[in-house]
C-alpha cells in the first residue's frame, strides 16, 4: 500500500486524522484521540511525553505519525512548530508588526481596532449558524446550573457571561482555575457547560468539556474554527472569528455573541 503524502497544513492534518481515526487499532486510536484533544502540545512536547499522555509506547506513537504520512514524529512536530510560529507571534513581534504598518499613534491604532471590530462583526453576522444558536439557547435555558469556563484571551468573555447570568438570577458557576482549584465535581446531571477557547486552545477548558461530555452533560462551545478540538466532542458549536490588528486580536464579535447568548437565555427562561 502506497504511503500517503504528509499533510502540508494543520487543516489537512485534521482532515487526515478524521479520515483514519475509525479504522485504527486500539493503541493507535488512543494516539489519535489524544492528539485530537491536545494539538496545542505537539509543537513543544517530546514523543515520549505525548506517548505517555496517550497511554501507549513511543513506538506506537511513531507508527501513528507514519500512518498520517509523516516520516516520523519530528516531521509531524515541524508542521505544528512552523504553523503556530506563523500564526501566533510573540508580543514583541506583534508590536513590530504594528510599527511596520504605521500604527504608531494612539489615534491611528484606535482607528485600526475600530475597523477590525467592524469587519469582525460583519463576518459574524454573515456566518452565524442560527440553528446552532437556537439549540445552544434551548439547552442553556433548560439547565439547572450553567458552568462557564474560558482562559487567557477567552477569560473576559467567560467573566462577562457569569456576570450577566448573575444579574438575571440564573444559577451559574465560573470555573476560573484560581489557586489551581477545580470545580468540575459541581457539575450535576442536567447542567450545561459553556466552554470558550480559541487557537492555540487552552487545555484546561478542553478538559472540562471532555469531563462534561463523558458524563452526559451538554456543552456549548464558543470557538473559532471547524478544526477546534471542542467541535469533536459533540457540542453545540458557535463559531466566531476576529480580524486582527498586527496579530493582536480583540473581542468585538465574541463579546457581541456572548451578550446575545446571555440575553436570549434570560428571555427564554423568563418566558417559561
Amino acid at each position: 500500500m502506497k504511503k500517503p503524502a504528509a499533510p502540508a497544513s494543520i487543516d489537512e492534518f485534521q482532515e487526515r486524522l478524521v479520515q483514519i481515526a475509525d479504522t485504527l487499532p486500539k493503541r493507535l486510536r488512543q494516539c489519535a484521540d489524544f492528539v485530537a484533544h491536545n494539538t496545542d502540545k505537539i509543537a513543544l512536547s517530546t514523543v515520549a511525553e505525548l506517548a505517555a499522555g496517550a497511554g501507549v509506547q513511543p513506538s506506537a506513537f511513531m507508527r501513528f505519525c507514519q500512518l498520517l504520512g509523516f516520516a516520523g514524529f519530528s516531521d509531524m512536530q515541524r508542521l505544528f512548530r512552523d504553523s503556530y510560529g506563523q500564526r501566533w507571534p510573540d508580543y514583541a513581534t506583534r508590536l513590530d508588526n504594528l510599527r511596520s504598518e504605521g500604527g504608531q499613534s494612539p489615534a491611528a491604532l484606535l482607528a485600526e481596532f475600530i475597523e477590525a471590530g467592524r469587519l469582525s462583526l460583519e463576518r459574524l453576522a454573515s456566518t452565524v449558524d442560527s440553528e446552532a444558536l437556537d439549540a445552544a439557547v434551548a439547552a442553556l435555558a433548560a439547565a439547572p446550573t450553567i458552568h462557564v469556563m474560558g482562559m487567557r484571551r477567552a477569560f473576559p468573555v467567560a467573566t462577562y457571561l457569569s456576570y450577566a447570568f448573575e444579574k438575571m438570577d440564573i444559577p451559574s458557576i465560573l470555573h476560573d482555575g484560581v489557586g489551581k482549584l477545580g470545580r468540575r465535581h459541581a457539575i450535576r446531571p442536567g447542567d450545561v457547560v459553556i466552554a470558550i477557547s480559541f487557537a492555540p486552545y487552552t487545555q484546561e477548558t478542553i478538559d472540562l468539556a471532555v469531563y462534561a461530555r463523558e458524563r452526559g452533560n451538554e456543552v456549548v462551545a464558543i470557538t473559532d474554527t471547524v478544526t477546534s478540538p471542542l467541535r469533536r466532542l459533540g457540542v453545540h458549536a458557535l463559531d466566531v472569528s476576529e480580524v486582527d490588528v498586527g496579530s493582536f486580536r480583540a473581542l468585538s464579535a465574541t463579546l457581541s455573541l456572548a451578550i446575545a447568548l446571555a440575553v436570549a437565555v434570560g428571555a427564554t427562561r423568563q418566558s417559561r
